[in-house]
């Protein structure tokens, strides 16, 4: 199962800073995203992308979850030589992420 069958995402950068909202579609998917989309998880997922600290902060009322991701767009979007890697592009491929059957059976 993908993040994306549980939840949606919207996003945003500002200079080498993107963060990543990630929204459930309802509260027993809230739930299981929240057990298992560490901090440590979605900077494993983006490894050679993020550089700096990946932190979250919990939006149970939006059953949302939103991940600040430091030094995530190679020195700034203005500054990087990537094509587009801004927090758009990021937060497709942090929904993307395989979750599998033993994790999600786990948090229910």
């Amino acid at each position: 199962m993908k993040l994306r069958d549980l939840a949606h995402a919207r996003s945003g950068d500002k200079g080498d800073v993107s963060n990543i909202s990630v929204i459930a579609y309802d509260q027993a998917g809230y739930e299981q995203v929240r057990a298992v989309l560490t901090p440590e998880r979605v900077k494993s997922h983006l490894r050679g992308i993020v550089r700096g600290e990946v932190r979250r902060f919990d939006l149970p009322n939006l059953l949302a979850l939103n991940f600040v991701l430091n030094g995530a767009l190679g020195g700034g979007v203005t500054r990087s030589l990537a094509l587009d890697a801004h927090g758009k592009c990021l937060s497709g491929l942090l929904l993307e992420l395989d979750l599998n059957a033993t994790e999600i059976g786990d948090a229910a």
